[in-house]
């Protein structure tokens, strides 16, 4: 089976080497160290000093690792922590946020890679985020008796339709793993029947809740108004992880408000770094004036607001400290096809929320936020300005919208307590082990 996989995935990299190869030379895009995706030559751990190999794919899971991290170095003095990513910028945002461990690129699902990579880490544990399941990976670990456990695990009903056409092979791969920490029943009952067993899953509930922050006052939400020179007394609407059009309805709902609200602002926050040359473009097209984060700073920050540019987020990781900012906040991806954005920071800031129709990829959380009437779904992109106008013309309907969104965050923390205390309870036999020695 191994060999079939390696195979398999050749051939998948032959196909696409033609797109890899226009998008390192003509666009100038990175793919990341290829000595650690394709040869596994990650770096070697210290045999003194054991680690807990945490893998997160990308931006969003790397983020939501940081209570975990938090928490298990607190309870794990002794271990070294290594965070895995398979996107360029989930390396360059995991860099800038945990520059106290070790980060590395998740080696590419080819035998003599993956082994390669595990001989050298020789984790005492490995934690995969969500639903990374790689066949070699995991029969590699599992050879080298190397606990292995998924944490937050969601299965969308999109992905879960899709995993059904490979059942065979997850009824061998689920089984392997140690422990599966779910977020809730319906997520535990798609993995049990795609071959997990019961007495692997446990029901957490969502790390994501747990590392919301829901101070408006704190230190990177207050450092980002000041440089853009945000004032108090003005109302700002977020239109943050955004895809096209979204980005052209929000400068329509500007261009159609602002005389009406004087006091309403604009940032906006693409969701790809690929785009912000093309964002900037379509509103200096328009004729505003735009500042960019990338280009202010505290010492150089905006003091003279008089023309109220567009404001654009253009700097990785931020946008998580940037919500809290936001009177308003509509949520990206959602009047696309993408199947929406995260929600959940917003929310723990008390934002007004709002999101489009397609909103697959967290129909969990969306569930929660309408039930609450913590959140408003915008139907159509031909309602977008209306649905931001009754907002404004309502300011107390929006406050109540975003006090009630705070308090379903609030009350649904307590995951991460649970999803470290499954990793620790992994590693306790090599502590009595040491122990014994």
């Amino acid at each position: 089976m191994s060999w079939l996989l390696n195979l398999v995935y050749l051939s998948v990299a032959i196909l696409a080497a033609p797109w890899l190869l226009y998008r390192r030379v003509i666009l100038k895009k990175r793919l990341g160290d290829w000595r650690h995706k394709f040869l596994g030559e990650l770096p070697h751990q210290y045999p003194q000093r054991p680690c807990i190999w945490l893998h997160a794919v990308s931006v969003g899971e790397v983020v939501q690792l940081g209570p975990v991290l938090e928490q298990l170095s607190s309870q794990c003095p002794g271990y070294g922590m290594w965070i895995s990513t398979t996107t360029v910028t989930g390396q360059e945002v995991a860099k800038k946020l945990y520059p106290q461990h070790t980060v590395v690129y998740f080696p590419i699902d080819f035998t003599w890679s993956v082994a390669r990579a595990l001989d050298r880490v020789n984790p005492a544990a490995i934690v995969l985020v969500e639903l990374e399941l790689w066949p070699n990976f995991i029969a590699a670990a599992k050879h080298r008796q190397i606990p292995i456990l998924l944490i937050n695990g969601r299965v969308s009903e999109r992905s879960y339709r899709s995993y059904r056409w490979i059942r065979p092979l997850l009824r061998q791969i689920l089984p392997q793993l140690h422990q599966i920490a779910v977020q809730n029943q319906t997520y535990a009952n798609r993995l049990l029947d795609m071959g997990a067993q019961p007495q692997q899953i446990t029901i957490t509930g969502s790390i994501k809740f747990d590392r919301v922050e829901t101070n408006r006052q704190n230190a990177r939400t207050l450092e980002i108004g000041e440089s853009f020179g945000l004032q108090a007394d003005e109302t700002l609407l977020i239109a943050g992880s955004t895809q096209a059009p979204e980005e052209e309805l929000a400068l329509a709902a500007y261009r159609t408000l602002h005389t009406e609200f004087p006091k309403l602002r604009l940032m906006l926050v693409p969701r790809h770094k690929e785009r912000f040359e093309e964002v900037a473009s379509l509103a200096e097209r328009e004729g505003w004036p735009l500042v960019r984060r990338s280009q202010i700073s505290l010492v150089g920050k905006l003091n003279d607001a008089s023309q109220r540019p567009i404001l654009m987020l253009d700097t990785l990781g931020e946008l998580s400290a940037c919500w809290g900012l936001a009177d308003i906040a509509f949520v990206g991806g959602s009047l696309s096809r993408r199947g929406g954005q995260n929600m959940i920071e917003p929310a723990g800031y008390g934002a007004a929320i709002l999101f489009g129709p397609h909103t697959h990829n967290f129909k969990d959380v969306v569930a929660l936020l309408l039930d609450a009437d913590a959140a408003q779904v915008i139907s159509r992109p031909e309602d977008f300005t209306s649905t931001i106008r009754e907002l404004l013309v309502n300011p107390q309907h929006a406050a109540e919208m975003g006090r009630r969104a705070q308090q379903l965050v609030t009350a649904q923390r307590g995951a991460t307590r649970q999803t470290v205390d499954l990793i620790v309870a992994a590693v306790a036999p090599l502590n009595q082990v040491k122990q014994a020695a």
